[in-house]
């Protein structure tokens, strides 16, 4: 029976082309997404094409309710989870007033943001760790993160996002310590500027901007973050390694100024 792994906001990006990645190392594969269930379908036929299992499993996992069933429903599929990613998560500028400052932020946009960005990995990585557990499984757990998570992004009034990427960094930290006695790792990336179709809404000018913060010279590509989550997937290369976050993004986040995150847009 071949390895499975399920990843969360997979239609596209870093998660996509993880899940891809996976189908190519021979892992039975579980596509998530949630506003584009089509698009979900083509990454999963694409991973179906390297001649193993795929299967999509829409849901918005910001909602417990939705992490449970996509839970379970992977498992009725699968028989068994071997790795979760928990990779879903995004920010806007905060809504409200012209500047998008705190003091003007929709309380409920912060619930929104904390649900995406923290309190989806938690409650997929509860299901997932239980059943891991009660059938032996010597699984791994990646959050995906954010240079966000160290330094925040000024010009973007990102504040909420900072806040749950850097949650989820201690929650990384936390459940890793608790979950290796049962041979299960815990693991984060934090990604740097990654260049996806999300970035495609960034101008020329705004991107160079960005370029400029970053030692390395330019963003990263998603084949910068996906070696270093098929290495942590692999119990055999990654086995000591416990609740680390791996920051990936070209050098930026050393310096840890809010200045390195004054970008002019």
């Amino acid at each position: 029976m071949n390895k499975s792994v399920l990843i969360t906001g997979s239609s596209h990006g870093i998660g996509a082309a993880a899940a891809i990645a996976f189908a190519k190392n021979g892992y039975d594969v579980g596509v998530n997404g949630n506003k584009n269930p089509a698009l979900a379908e083509e990454v999963a036929e694409q991973c179906r094409g390297y001649g193993v299992k795929a299967k999509t499993f829409i849901g918005d996992v910001s909602r417990h309710d939705c992490c449970k069933k996509i839970i379970e429903d992977f498992i009725d599929y699968f028989g068994k989870i071997d790795v979760l990613v928990n990779n879903a998560g995004g920010a806007l500028k905060i809504p409200g007033g012209s500047d998008g400052e705190f003091k003007d932020m929709p309380m409920e946009y912060w619930d929104s943001q904390i649900a995406l960005n923290l309190n989806s990995a938690a409650y997929l990585s509860r299901y997932a760790a239980e059943d891991m557990i009660n059938k032996g499984v010597k699984g791994s757990i990646i959050n995906i993160s954010s240079i966000h998570s160290r330094v925040t992004w000024v010009h973007r009034r990102m504040l909420p996002y900072s806040a749950g990427k850097g949650g989820l960094n201690m929650f990384t930290k936390a459940l890793g310590v608790e979950l290796i006695k049962y041979g299960i790792n815990v693991n984060g990336i934090a990604p740097g500027l990654i260049f996806t179709k999300i970035t495609d809404r960034y101008s020329e000018k705004e991107l160079a901007s960005y370029s400029r913060k970053i030692p390395y010279g330019t963003g990263g590509t998603v084949e910068d973050i996906v070696p270093m989550i098929l290495f942590l997937a692999d119990k055999e290369k990654s086995k000591f390694i416990v609740g680390q976050t791996i920051f990936i993004d070209g050098g930026q986040s050393i310096d840890g100024s809010i200045e390195s995150m004054n970008f002019d847009f």
